[in-house]
C-alpha cells in the first residue's frame, strides 16, 4: 500500500471517529435527568409531636437541574391505575437541591406530618413520585422513585 492510501485512510478514520465522539457528546449533554439513591423516611406523630415524611434524592442533568417536584401517593389510590403526568406533577411542591458535586445535585423534601394528619392519611404502603426538570427544558418523571409505609 502506497503512502497516501494510508494516510488517506488514517484521515478518513480519524475525521469517522472524531465526528462519532462529537455526536456521542452531543446526545449525552441532551439526556434528561437521571434521579439515583431516592429515600424516604415517615416518622408518625406520637402524643402532641408532629411526625415527619423526608425525601432525598440525587439528581443529575449536564444542563443543570432547574426544579425537582415531589409527591407522596397511596399505593391504593387512582394513580396506581392511571399514572400520574408531568403536567399534573408541575402542581407538585418542590423539593430543596443543593449542590452535591459535578452536574448533581441533592434535593430533600420535607413536610410536617400532624396527628390530624395521620388520622386522615390511608394506612399502608405510599409511592412517592418525583419530577426533575434539566436546564434544556428535558424531564424526568418517576412515579415511583421509592416507598414507605403510614402505619
Amino acid at each position: 500500500m502506497s503512502r497516501r492510501t494510508v494516510l488517506l485512510s488514517v484521515t478518513a478514520a480519524v475525521a469517522v471517529l472524531g465526528g462519532a465522539g462529537t455526536f456521542a457528546l452531543a446526545y449525552a449533554g441532551e439526556q434528561p435527568p437521571t434521579l439515583e439513591h431516592s429515600t424516604a423516611r415517615y416518622t408518625a406523630p406520637h402524643g402532641d409531636r408532629d411526625g415527619s415524611l423526608v425525601f432525598t434524592t440525587d439528581a443529575t442533568a449536564s444542563s443543570g437541574v432547574t426544579d425537582v417536584k415531589v409527591l407522596a401517593w397511596p399505593a391504593d389510590s387512582s394513580f396506581a391505575e392511571k399514572d400520574l403526568t408531568v403536567k399534573e406533577m408541575a402542581a407538585a411542591e418542590p423539593a430543596t437541591c443543593e449542590p452535591s458535586g459535578g452536574d448533581t445535585v441533592r434535593c430533600t423534601y420535607s413536610v410536617a406530618i400532624t396527628g390530624a394528619d395521620a388520622a386522615e392519611s390511608p394506612r399502608g404502603l405510599w409511592h412517592v413520585a418525583v419530577l426533575a426538570r434539566a436546564g434544556d427544558g428535558s424531564t424526568t418523571l418517576d412515579t415511583k422513585a421509592t416507598r414507605f409505609t403510614v402505619g
